[in-house]
């Protein structure tokens, strides 16, 4: 089966805030893209942007995202907490077998997502 998922669009108010935050809590350096009034930083392997257009507004209370940060989780945290983030969930263990752990935070925008990791 291909992934499910196909495309996520994170939304941004202020893109060089958001951009500069990814690339710093995930260690990328997203490519951008500016057309008229939109502006996208590009996930790295395809699966979506951060994306900055009039009306699209940031929400804590939507659907969540989570990203997959391997073995980096506890860095990661420290990194959105460093970069004006927060945390709105500890590092919790996934109580299933087999899972590794994972956390929630708000990052610059607004937005509420995950993390997935060890």
């Amino acid at each position: 089966m291909e992934r499910l998922i196909s495309w996520v669009e994170i939304p941004a108010e202020n893109f060089d805030r958001a951009v500069e935050f990814y690339n710093n809590i995930l260690n990328l350096e997203l490519k951008t893209e500016k057309s008229g009034k939109e502006k996208k930083a590009f996930l790295p392997t395809g699966e979506g942007v951060i994306f900055s257009t009039p009306g699209f507004k940031p929400s804590k209370d939507g659907v969540i995202i989570n990203f997959n940060v391997g073995n980096r989780l506890d860095e990661t945290i420290e990194n959105i907490r460093k970069n004006g983030g927060s945390i709105a969930k500890q590092r919790t263990k996934i109580d299933a077998e087999g899972q590794d752990y994972f956390a929630l935070f708000i990052d610059s925008e607004g937005n509420k997502m995950g993390l997935n990791g060890r």
